[in-house]
This record gives C-alpha cells, structure tokens and sequence, in this order.
C-alpha cells in the first residue's frame, strides 16, 4: 500500500529531490535507472512518466533553478516598476542565492567530468531560459527607442548574458569568501558593465571592472 501512496503523489520535483539527495549520498551519478528506481523503491515504469534519462533529470534541475528564480522575482509587486538593469542584478542575485543553498550539488555535478564541454552540457535547457530573458529585457529597452540606430540587437544581448552567466558561475565556484560576498561585487560591477557599455559609455565602468578582476585573479 505504501508504494501504491507513493506512485500516486510522484511527481518530477520528487524525482528530482531524489536524484540530487542520491548523488550527495553516494556522491557518484546512478550507474542506472534501475539502480536509481530501487535505491527509491519507485517503480522504473514511474521514473519514465517524467524523465526519459539521468541526464533529464540533470537538465531538467536546472531549468527548474531558473523557473524558481525568476517566479520568485515576478512574485515581487514591485519587479515590474524596475529597470532592465535593476531586473538583470535581481535575477543574478536570486539565481546564485538559490545556488547557494544547492552548492553542495552544484560543485559536484559541474565537476564530475574532466571535459568542461560534458560539464556545460545539462545547462543547455538553463541557456535557453537565460537567453529568452534577456531578450525579452532588451526587446523592452528598444520599445522606448524611436530610430532604428540606436535600438539594441537581443540576439547579442543575450548570448552575452549567457557568457556573462558562465563568467560567473565559474567566479562563485571558486568564491572562498564569507557569504560569497565577491561573488556579489562581481555580479554588481558586470551587470554595470554590460549596460553601460549598450549605452556607449563603457570607458568607466570597464576599467572599474577590469580593475577588480585583476585583483581577484591575480593579486
């Protein structure tokens, strides 16, 4: 009766409860669904409703970080009054918050792979999700622009959110700081650099940026 309950109330953020819950434990990937299911005492038949694979389940974790940021910034009345940069720190803030409190599996599982590419490959649900939310910020923008010239290209606009996302995911992986505090600063400083420099002022801002990464990295 037990497993009758539990097949019933089943759903993909159990499994992906689950999933992640395994991969701490054992601190490997499941060799199997099979494996997996029985670890579970779910049914393999159950698993396949949701997911047709592990690296489902890995992909779909990450689509789901981004669902729960960003339904927890538009549950904020006021995140339509904001300006598309103050959305973009918003979202970056949020995002690396929610990492934060998965840290532990997100080391793990964007480490299990000598290949960085292998790595990056379960974030592709999570670039696409990054590049439509950043389209549609500058797709905004340009609305209240009058001449075609000074309108801004979405599609650069978001494949360099994407970049700037990796810039640093890769800076909080190796954040050693208390609370990640440099993580933030990083996050302030290239959201400021990014807009400043779509609104032709970049010289400022690129210089201050430049400046603290060369600290970081090399002081």
């Amino acid at each position: 009766m037990a497993k009758k309950s539990q097949t019933k109330t089943l759903t993909d953020d159990a499994i992906i409860a689950m999933y992640m819950d395994y991969v701490l434990e054992h601190e490997s990937v499941p060799k199997s669904i099979y494996k997996f299911c029985k670890s579970n005492e779910i049914k393999e038949e159950d698993f396949y409703k949701f997911f047709g694979s592990v690296e489902g389940v890995q992909i779909a974790i990450w689509e789901k970080f981004y669902t729960n940021t960003y339904n927890l910034m538009v549950s904020n009345k006021e995140y339509e009054t904001y300006s598309n940069k103050d959305k973009m720190l918003t979202f970056y803030f949020s995002m690396f918050e929610l990492l934060t409190m998965n840290r532990s599996y997100v080391l793990f599982t964007l480490k299990e792979h000598t290949s960085v590419l292998k790595n990056l490959a379960q974030l592709k649900g999570l670039r696409a999700q990054i590049k439509s939310f950043a389209t549609t910020l500058i797709n905004e923008g340009n609305t209240d622009k009058n001449y075609k010239l000074t309108k801004k290209n979405p599609k650069i606009f978001s494949e360099g959110a994407w970049v700037q996302f990796l810039f640093l995911l890769k800076f909080w992986m190796e954040d050693t700081s208390a609370g990640f505090e440099k993580t933030d600063v990083a996050i302030e400083k290239s959201v400021n650099t990014v807009f400043d420099v779509f609104e032709n002022t970049p010289l400022e801002s690129l210089i201050d940026f430049g400046k603290f990464l060369y600290k970081e990295n090399f002081a």
